[in-house]
């Protein structure tokens, strides 16, 4: 049986010299022991696998709201897509699989119901009310981890640590100074899978047609590859095209990134840091191909008319919620309740309706508006 020392060993000998350790994980805030049988960062991933904010991902909007079909993406499975993607090109290029998969598992933790529509919202609503910080996911996703989840009778929060959550932070892309390649991994690959996989759901909601896609020369080159003409795919063709895309891209990150920390020079954690430059990248190529992709479904997919009545939508909820809340604290569960003394009114309601899923923001908004209970106290 292995002990962690055995695993921390193990790093040692087959990760890159320039891979964060997990027996230099720095420690945690508050002090506890570390498992026997699991390193650092392992206990971390574990604890953050086990929190209520990752099941409940399951039911909040990629793109289309979880309510309109069983085979969309959510914001779970995007989740799980990132740690694929973040795993496999870590384990290319001698990284720590563990931290990337840790790092991935969590990033999207803070999202609030109906996806960035609702975190648009959320900031919007909070900002008018006061509160100049306003609400930003990667910000939550910490706030979650430290201080909203309650599992552990001696300290708030999960308690990861000082690496994991710096590697959250950093997701953040307003940090100046560089992350570990890890957490860089991360924030590339979340972009990389959602490219793929909205391309992917677009032409299976029929809100995307094979023909408008032939414009792309992203889409070109899997075509090219497959060896497909792109007018009409059947179901299977269009898995095969996702399956190709996704490894087109794994491939190229992790032969771009390699040369690009090749030629860094960098030989330690503490170097990447303070490398001018991020060297988790694509080619330029892939880059501009990217780009190019991501301009289209922002145009054609995240503004398409159904999509703007999903957002509509879910701009009445909260916006209804978050009016009744602020009015009447009161109605708040206890646990949030308890914490109004101390990070006032307006952030414990985002708290609240940020946590909620998609389908329980719209029970508690048709519970507030059905006929009889009346409406003059939102504001």
């Amino acid at each position: 049986m292995l002990t962690r020392q055995d695993l921390e060993a193990r790093e040692v000998q087959l990760l890159a010299p320039y891979a964060t350790l997990s027996r230099e994980s720095g420690g945690r805030e508050y002090p506890e022991a570390e498992s026997d049988s699991r390193t650092a960062f392992q206990k971390d991933r574990d604890r953050i696998l086990h929190t209520g904010a990752f099941r409940r991902l399951e039911h909040k909007t990629q793109v289309f709201l979880n309510v309109r079909g069983d085979h969309y993406r959510t914001r779970l499975t995007h989740t799980l897509e990132v740690q694929q993607v973040a795993r496999s090109a870590a384990l290319r290029l001698g990284l720590n699989e563990t931290l990337a998969e840790t790092v991935a598992l969590a990033h999207d933790l803070g999202h609030p119901p109906y996806g960035h529509a609702g975190e648009r919202l959320l900031d919007e609503l909070v900002r008018t009310h006061g509160e100049p910080s306003g609400f930003d996911h990667n910000h939550q996703a910490r706030r979650i981890v430290t201080e909203l989840e309650e599992r552990y009778p001696d300290f708030p929060g999960l308690n990861l640590t000082r690496v994991t959550l710096d590697s959250l932070n950093k997701h953040d892309r307003a940090h100046s100074d560089q992350a570990a390649l890890e957490a860089q991994l991360v924030d590339v690959a979340d972009a990389l899978a959602y490219t793929a996989h909205d391309l992917e759901d677009g032409l299976r909601s029929g809100l995307l047609e094979e023909g408008e896609l032939l414009g792309l020369g992203l889409w070109r080159e899997i075509l090219d590859r497959c060896g497909l003409n792109g007018v009409t795919l059947t179901k299977r063709e269009r898995r095969t095209l996702h399956r190709e895309l996704l490894g087109f891209l794994i491939g190229d990150l992790t032969r771009a990134s390699a040369q690009a920390i090749a030629a860094s020079g960098v030989q330690s954690v503490a170097e990447v840091r303070a490398h001018s430059t991020a060297l988790i990248v694509h080619s330029p190529a892939v880059a501009a191909l990217l780009g190019e992709a991501r301009q289209f479904l922002f145009a054609q997919l995240y503004r398409h008319w159904r999509v703007e009545m999903q957002v509509s939508q879910a701009e009445q909820i909260l916006t209804t919620l978050f009016g009744a809340y602020l009015a009447r604290p009161a109605m708040l569960p206890p646990a949030y309740a308890a914490r109004l003394s101390e990070v006032g009114e307006v952030r414990t309601v985002c708290d609240f309706i940020a946590g909620m899923t998609d389908r329980y923001a719209l029970d508690i908004y048709e519970e507030l508006t059905r006929p009889g209970l009346g409406m003059e106290w939102v504001r």
